[in-house]
């Protein structure tokens, strides 16, 4: 499964609604972190292709999710299991670290 764009309209649908967790990634394309980061977020959508969907949220299209989770520095992933939020880590992360975050969440 590829990654999803997630934005106002299909927020309820894909990530509230959802039957498997959701691994939000919230980023903006001038972001440098975020564009690091970002191959890894892609690994574990295919990785995890079935138990997990991963989202991609951009800030600056966005401005009204990123401020419901008050999103202040990205990116910032959060994991969302039955509408709520699990766990949340700000900046950048290494793939096992991310892998360390679904782990903890029961997802990996």
């Amino acid at each position: 499964m590829s990654e999803i764009k997630i934005t106002a309209v299909n927020f309820e649908s894909e990530v509230k609604n959802s039957d498997i967790p959701v691994l939000l990634d919230f980023w903006a394309t001038w972001c440098g972190p975020c564009r690091m980061i970002a191959p890894f977020v892609e690994k574990l959508a295919d990785e995890f292709e079935g138990t997990l969907k991963v989202g991609k949220i951009n800030v600056d299209e966005e401005p009204a999710l990123a401020g419901a989770f008050g999103i202040d520095s990205i990116p910032t992933l959060v994991v969302m299991k039955n509408g709520q939020a699990l766990k949340t880590v700000i900046g950048y992360r290494s793939y096992n670290e991310l892998k360390k975050l679904l782990s903890d969440c029961g997802i990996a």
